[in-house]
């Protein structure tokens, strides 16, 4: 019976956000009441669980995600992230430029939400693709597989930072096996797997094709790069510190990774904000877009936080986890079959991760799976096979204007393709670690 209610409540959700078109944050919230009362919980105990599921999650995450934002903003409103394209295209060169475009996804993913991104590359690569006559989808898949990647598998993006939170992982280590992850994955999907889509007859829609930016406006690639990775650089050197000096209260201090992003945006305000003659108004501007923008995924990450603590405070949770525990599959490939099954359903990557991570989560508890792994699985199978529910493939579709079938030919295998190999890594990461 427990196993039904979960089932239905799940049902319910993919119900509310694709049928009838309800917003996430009040989905999650109406499915949490809808739980909350099938396993035979207070009303009064509801309401709390609530409360305190939307705490809890928001907790250790608005800094980091909100921060996270106001950075990409910034590096995108700057032209950084134009500098470090043309950087990146200029040293690979014409005959690798699709190794280029996969390398400037994934350097400009690190710091920019997927769909900022994606905007944001497009009219450099529709630029390569007039100027050089190469097949559109071979210059667009590698940058967004790198993306996407960069989206499923790399904190301090949304997904990947929540699970942190919720696995009390460790940002730091998480982001450098998800690196390791990473690199086979937008490899395979990117430029090996555009290969095998040079022959579609694709023309993208000139429509979308944006004004060149005077190169004398934009900051210098040496500020730009430093903006972009300086949260990978302190990440990974304070995840090194904390071995060298487990004792160290400063380490400790600056490697919270709340306090990591208030150092990269502070850098970030000065290399390229104020040290280029801009006014602090100006760049204070910029976040507070960013902020706006970030919003609604805060809302949702806290929606999936009320349905968690339902299914804690109900002990269903425990007895899911005892049930997947006696299942014959190892917990890593758990998680990434939950995640997958939910983002085939619902489309949402972000959704599709929070709401495995929730049931799969006694069994990180107990100690049975190492947690940044865990975080990594889930975040690939959040990827799976993208279809018409989700937005990106319609962003996709349209902007290279391609028909239903060539998306599913071209983007929906690309993230098969990620999902897949982004599992394999991480088993094979399992054996060694």
């Amino acid at each position: 019976m427990t196993l039904l209610i979960v089932i239905a409540s799940l049902g319910l959700l993919v119900l509310l956000i694709t049928y009838w078109k309800v917003n996430s944050f009040i989905s999650f919230l109406l499915v949490s009441i809808f739980a909350g009362v099938c396993f035979g919980l207070p009303l009064p105990d509801i309401a709390k669980s609530i409360q305190k599921g939307l705490g809890d999650t928001l907790g250790s995450l608005v800094v980091i995600l909100v921060l996270g934002a106001m950075l990409g903003k910034l590096v995108a409103a700057s032209g950084a992230a134009k500098q470090i394209s043309g950087t990146l295209i200029d040293l690979f060169g014409l005959k690798n430029i699709t190794w280029g475009l996969m390398l400037t996804g994934f350097v400009i993913g690190i710091p920019l939400f997927y769909n900022v991104g994606f905007v944001l590359m497009i009219p450099l690569i529709f630029s390569l693709v007039q100027q050089y006559k190469i097949p559109p989808l071979m210059a667009g898949v590698p940058m967004m597989a790198s993306l996407s990647v960069a989206h499923g598998f790399l904190p301090p993006h949304p997904s990947p930072a929540a699970l942190v939170a919720q696995f009390h992982a460790n940002m730091g280590e998480t982001l450098i096996l998800g690196i390791m992850v990473a690199i086979p994955a937008i490899i395979l999907a990117g430029p090996i797997f555009a290969k095998t889509l040079a022959h579609l007859p694709v023309k993208p829609l000139k429509s979308f094709a944006a004004a060149e930016v005077e190169e004398t406006n934009l900051p210098s690639k040496t500020a730009s790069f430093i903006a972009a990775l300086f949260p990978v650089f302190l990440l990974v050197g304070t995840t090194i510190a904390e071995v060298q000096m487990p004792d160290s209260a400063v380490v400790k201090f600056i490697a919270d990774p709340a306090m990591v992003m208030l150092v990269a945006i502070l850098v970030a305000t000065y290399v390229l904000g104020i040290r280029r003659g801009k006014k602090i108004e100006e760049v204070m501007n910029v976040y507070g877009e960013a902020v706006k923008e970030v919003a609604m995924i805060l809302l949702i990450i806290a929606g999936a936080g009320t349905l968690k603590e339902i299914l804690l405070i109900s002990g269903v949770s425990q007895e899911i986890a005892s049930y997947l525990g006696g299942l014959p599959i190892h917990p890593l490939v758990l998680g990434w079959m939950m995640a997958a099954i939910i983002r085939v359903c619902l489309g949402s990557a972000t959704i599709a991760g929070l709401t495995a991570a929730g049931m799969i989560y006694p069994l990180v508890a107990a100690g049975g799976v190492n947690a940044n792994l865990m975080v990594l699985s889930i975040g690939a199978g959040s990827l799976m096979f993208s279809h018409v529910n989700d937005t990106g493939f319609w962003l996709f579709k349209e902007y290279f204007n391609l028909t239903v079938k060539e998306t599913l030919r071209s983007w929906s295998l690309m993230e098969t393709i990620v999902s897949i190999t982004g599992l394999a890594g991480v088993m094979l990461l399992n054996q060694f670690l």
